[in-house]
């Protein structure tokens, strides 16, 4: 029970009732002690009334009403006059003079506190104002003993009532608190418990009902979280699914395209001008595709492999892009343009760069040739002291808002209907690997332009790799 929030806070309640009680203890004795030295004197002034009359009384009647008075004598001031009214043997030296005439708060705590603190039987002067103001002053003297005893009880009282008041406070703050603080916070508890059994059912996502605040507060965001999980570990199990799927495709498809290559090595071999040229592209084409099945590139597995860099001719892997795609757009009102200095060398992984600008260049060709009307493909290069720049623009149609809201997330950001929304997606994960960026740098009426940014700096390189 210590353990948990409401035994915790019960623990703190009586702490904190008791420290209050022993704040309120010290001042509340200081004015039991008050009163019960102006009692005393009113006592005092009240046996004295019998000699103000003049008339002679007993000696055994002054002891008895200076012993009803609990003090040994009584001094009266009137007229100017001090006159001695009552008294009998004092049984010790007067120690210590207390007025109580002009004594503060603090005085009157600190007296309180040597009096409790001090066990010896003393005798003291009380000064104080007459009731009624019968006279100037009335002074007495008096034995501590019966004043300490005195303040002793009540103290064992001011304390008693004390527990009694924290142990109630406490009982009820205890109740209150676990209605309203642990009971829902055990049921967001158990809530996800049972969310963690199945993350997957969505009827395990908790619906925000709690009365506190601060509590829907955290339900709502906790609702969010488990919802936005949910949906993750959906796509997630899609994706894994994916990779089992293109396992089994890349196997057969290894096969075919191996046959497929041999066929090209005999075509080389042919006299026609037109085999010769368009036989060593297919050949290549033929070897990329073996690779990526060899290697299981495709977004189902859990990541890419990492980039095999060298410096990188990229006039020759752009012309080799663009001859690929000419290919495609049959007798279409399609151009191409390129823009790369012949000697520009990029550090990058060739097979991927050549995927990147591949899917940059086929998704532009794709959504021109979807207009029915003409356009223009053009692929722009340059390098700073920093990095190198590559601009793919097209004068396309633009991309649609949503799918500009998910462009590089994987299943969500097609921009073509019945595309499985993955090109951008691999892309930009090939250009973080080389520790670069792909970004979309306009879209709209006139057209799109993409930017691959790679760094030269392997510094830079490393922990974007990572």
């Amino acid at each position: 029970m210590l353990r948990s929030l409401s035994g915790r806070f019960l623990i703190l309640t009586v702490l904190f009732v008791m420290l209050a009680e022993v704040m309120i203890f010290v001042p509340s004795v200081a004015r039991f002690r008050q009163d019960y030295l102006l009692s005393r004197l009113e006592r005092a002034q009240i046996a004295s009334l019998a000699l103000l009359t003049g008339d002679f009384i007993s000696p055994d009647l002054e002891e008895e009403l200076l012993s009803n008075a609990e003090v040994y004598n009584v001094v009266l001031r009137r007229d100017e006059a001090r006159q001695l009214i009552l008294s009998s043997p004092v049984p010790g030296e007067v120690t210590q003079t207390f007025d109580l005439r002009d004594a503060g708060p603090w005085t009157l705590m600190r007296d309180a506190l040597q009096r409790l603190v001090d066990p010896e039987p003393r005798v003291i002067r009380v000064i104080g104002n007459p009731v009624r103001e019968a006279g100037l002053l009335i002074e007495v003297t008096m034995p501590t003993a019966g004043l300490r005893l005195a303040m002793i009880d009540y103290g064992w009282r001011i304390l008693w009532l004390s527990f009694a008041i924290s142990a109630l406070t406490s009982a009820f703050l205890f109740l209150a608190v676990r209605a309203l603080l642990v009971r829902p916070i055990k049921r967001v508890i158990e809530q996800m418990q049972s969310y963690a059994a199945a993350p997957e059912d969505t009827r395990r996502i908790i619906e925000p009902s709690a009365g506190v605040t601060e509590l829907r507060e955290a339900e709502q965001a906790l609702k969010a979280l488990e919802t936005e999980l949910t949906g993750a570990l959906k796509q997630k199990e899609r994706l894994a699914q994916l990779g089992g799927a293109v396992a089994k495709i890349s196997h057969d498809l290894r096969n075919i395209l191996t046959s497929a290559q041999l066929f090209t090595d005999r075509l080389e071999q042919s006299e026609d001008p037109t085999v010769k040229r368009l036989a060593p592209k297919l050949v290549g084409s033929i070897t990329r595709a073996v690779n990526l099945c060899e290697s299981t590139l495709a977004f189902g597995r859990a990541e890419e492999p990492a980039p095999r860099l060298a410096m990188v001719p990229l006039a020759e892997l752009v012309g080799d892009v663009i001859d690929g795609e000419r290919l495609a757009i049959g007798d279409a009102d399609l151009s191409f343009s390129e823009d790369i200095p012949a000697t520009l060398m990029v550090r990058a992984d060739s097979e991927q760069l050549h995927r990147v600008l591949l899917n940059l260049v086929r998704n532009a060709r794709q959504a021109i040739l979807a207009t029915g009307q003409g356009g223009e493909i053009s692929v722009f290069a340059e390098e700073d002291e920093a990095s190198w720049v590559i601009q793919v623009t097209d004068t396309g149609p633009g991309l649609p808002p949503k799918a500009q809201e998910n462009l590089f997330t994987p299943f969500t950001g097609g921009t073509r209907r019945g595309g499985a929304g993955l090109g951008l997606a691999i892309s930009a994960e090939l250009i973080r690997g080389h520790g670069g960026r792909l970004m979309l740098d306009r879209t709209d009426a006139t057209g799109t332009r993409f930017r691959i940014v790679l760094p030269k700096t392997l510094a830079a390189l490393d922990p974007a790799a990572e």
